[in-house]
Order: structure tokens, then C-alpha cells, then sequence
């Protein structure tokens, strides 16, 4: 981890409400900077830059520099901590918000600390674009800018989101988002219009049915890690975006093959993610766990083509 390249990871921190097919969990610690910067921790040294209230439990805040992580740029204000609700139906694919209060969270300034402004890699969490902006307008020349947006920024903010999509290289997205944001059904299409608007590289979550990725290259998929028990699927995209991010922060480059171990290695370290509530799982993972099923996940592939 010592030789491994600073992440700055901007976004939100929460309080999740669920209801889950095998339990019901209320003041469940989440949001986007949580669940990315706990997986990126895995590999490189993350600093945070969120909002939290006066309600937010510190031995969090401590759970987080124990792994590595600067929290000294999650600013605590005086209010009570974004809060989100959901239920999910019992395939753990679709859900439903019950209840969203943004608390502190609606007046969200990203202040990044002259320390922070020469990370190599940034990672825009799902943010408001205009506050993605104004941290790329904050930072030094990263290396590499990956953003996340969603449904409600795509639809109701698309002139400041093409902006934003000018000035990043990577973005992370679903694939609903991807045919919204295109106007495209074919995901391959879809892809191809995005990349147009600017992120030169785009990868398209698909949950259990895996990732993938669009570059120069070409595409190259990525599975889900089979799985005997799925418990909570909340923030697995955050942490597929922190894994990403935290293998790319080990590399001396971002070529398309550190990109493809990349998507494996993000994809291992989201697998564990679902196995718990909330950020149990991914708070304590280890990198011997990640490699596990960094193989596991190659040997899924593996049919002896080298032998054809």
C-alpha cells in the first residue's frame, strides 16, 4: 500500500434505512464516499471530502483512518446526516426509495485541502455536477478522473452534466443510465454515444450479469462473481468504483490492460461487499481476500484457450 499512488474520493455520506428480503436494518452507515473509500482502501491511501451531521458516529470516522483513510477533509456540520430509505424486492435487482432527506447534505460545498489538490486519481461520486466541476476546477492535473452520475442528474441537470462529462476520462454507470443518457437501447450503441461526449473510457455495471468496459481497445467484459448468498447489493457499485480505482492507484500507468485487471480486481472487491449489511463486509476486507477471488473470477474464464 506505501508504494501506491493517493486517491481523493468525493461524494456523499449517509445513513441507509433497508428493507431487505432477509432483514430489516435501520441507521445502516452508507453513502457513495463511504463504501468507495472502504474499498479503495483495500489497495492505496484514500482521502476523503463529504459532509456529515452532528448525528454521525465518530468510531466510523475512526473505523476509517484504521484503514488508511485521511477523513480530515469530511467536514462535520451542525444538522442531522443525509438519510436515504429503500426497500428492495425479493430478486435484490429492483427497489423502491421510500424516503430521501438530504439534511446537511443540501448545501454541500466541496472544500479541498491544498494537500489534497495533487492526488493522481480522483473519483466523482454521485454528486451534483455542478459540485463535480467545482472539485475538478479544485484539483492539480490528476492522472486520472473517474465520475459516477444518476437518473436524476441525467434527467434533470443534462446541460451542467455535459460539462462535467467534457472534462472526465472515465465514468461509471449503469446501464439504464447509459441507454438514458444516450437515448440508445443497444448497450454497445449506448456506449458509443457516451464516449462521444467526452470520457474517453466508459464501463457499464450490469449487476449480477457482470461489467463492461468500452475504450480505444474495443470491450471487454468482466462477471459477477458467482455467489451462494447475495444479502445487501446497496453500495456495491461504490465499491466496484473504489476497487477500480484503488488497483489503478498500484500501477505506474493507466493502460487499457492495467484497465481490464482493473475491472476484475473491482469486481472481486464489490463481490464481498454484498455478502453483509451495509459496510460490515467491505470495511474489513484484506487483500489476500481480494486476490482470492481475483482467481476465482480468472477461472471462470478459463477453457485451456492457450491449448487451441
Amino acid at each position: 500500500m506505501n508504494s501506491a499512488s493517493p486517491i481523493l474520493i468525493v461524494g456523499s455520506m449517509a445513513f441507509d434505512d433497508l428493507q431487505l428480503p432477509s432483514v430489516t436494518a435501520t441507521d445502516v452507515v452508507g453513502g457513495s464516499a463511504t463504501y468507495s473509500a472502504f474499498a479503495a482502501s483495500v489497495f492505496a491511501p484514500v482521502r476523503v471530502v463529504a459532509v456529515v451531521g452532528d448525528d454521525f458516529p465518530a468510531s466510523t470516522l475512526d473505523a476509517m483512518r484504521t484503514r488508511g483513510i485521511d477523513t480530515a477533509g469530511i467536514e462535520r456540520a451542525s444538522g442531522k446526516t443525509f438519510r436515504w430509505a429503500g426497500r428492495y424486492d425479493a430478486d435484490l435487482v429492483g427497489r423502491t426509495t421510500l424516503d430521501t432527506q438530504l439534511n446537511v447534505f443540501a448545501s454541500f460545498q466541496p472544500k479541498i485541502h491544498a494537500s489534497y489538490r495533487d492526488a493522481p486519481l480522483v473519483l466523482l461520486g454521485n454528486i451534483h455536477p455542478a459540485l463535480q466541476i467545482d472539485v475538478l476546477n479544485q484539483v492539480e492535473r490528476p492522472r486520472l478522473v473517474v465520475a459516477d452520475t444518476m437518473n436524476f442528474w441525467i434527467q434533470g441537470e443534462a446541460k451542467i452534466l455535459g460539462e462535467m462529462l467534457r472534462r472526465v476520462d472515465l465514468l461509471v454507470i449503469n446501464d439504464e443510465e447509459a441507454r438514458l443518457l444516450s437515448g440508445i437501447h443497444n448497450i454497445v450503441k449506448a456506449a458509443d454515444d457516451v464516449r462521444k461526449r467526452g470520457p474517453r473510457t466508459v464501463i457499464i455495471k450490469r449487476g449480477e450479469h457482470g461489467a463492461l468496459l468500452f475504450d480505444e481497445e474495443g470491450i471487454f467484459a468482466a462477471p459477477a462473481f458467482p455467489l451462494h448468498e447475495v444479502i445487501d447489493p446497496t453500495g456495491a457499485g461504490d465499491c466496484f468504483a473504489g476497487g477500480l480505482l484503488g488497483y489503478l492507484a498500484t500501477v505506474p500507468e493507466v493502460t487499457p490492460l492495467a484497465l481490464r485487471r482493473a475491472m476484475v480486481h473491482a469486481t472481486a472487491t464489490a463481490s464481498y461487499c454484498v455478502e453483509a449489511v451495509g459496510t460490515q463486509r467491505v470495511s474489513q476486507l484484506a487483500m489476500n481476500e481480494v486476490k482470492s477471488r481475483v482467481s476465482g473470477i480468472c477461472k471462470l474464464y478459463d477453457f485451456g484457450a492457450h491449448t487451441m
